[in-house]
């Protein structure tokens, strides 16, 4: 196995966990009957973070078969990866703070919801046009 593959695996792997660790606090928030909103970010975060993680899976297990450079590989691994953390990051603070992060408007922690999401928007986006080269070039 490729050691891009591997990397992506390893990351995967803390995601998916920290993922799955967000369902704590998603229990707890339909136990306490806190807003909807509240419940409604941390399923966000507690489903989204392992569909994320099974996705680093997914093209781990994948890479090996694209015929592009080790660089358009790492491309796509570093992508991943950075969107990944940006999504770990702005998920849970999105629902501790109660800001969607749909805007740049707001105070600073709307903001750094915004910044994560954005982040991990334009790095996933960079991964998906890369494997759609990698799987181009590789017919």
């Amino acid at each position: 196995m490729e050691a891009a593959a591997r990397h992506l695996i390893f990351h995967g792997t803390i995601v998916l966990f920290f993922g799955l660790l967000c369902g704590a606090p998603y229990a707890r928030s339909i136990n306490r009957n806190a807003p909807a909103q509240t419940t409604h970010s941390w399923r966000v975060a507690h489903l989204s973070l392992p569909i994320g993680a099974i996705l680093m899976f997914a093209v781990a297990a994948l890479l090996s078969s694209f015929s592009v450079s080790t660089s358009v590989k790492w491309f796509v691994v570093i992508s991943l990866i950075v969107s990944a953390y940006a999504f770990c990051f702005s998920l849970p603070l999105s629902a501790f703070v109660g800001h969607r992060g749909l805007t740049f408007r707001g105070p600073l922690l709307a903001k750094l919801v915004y910044s994560g999401n954005a982040l991990g928007a334009w790095a996933s986006l960079a991964a998906s046009l890369a494997l759609i080269y990698a799987g181009f070039v590789s017919l």
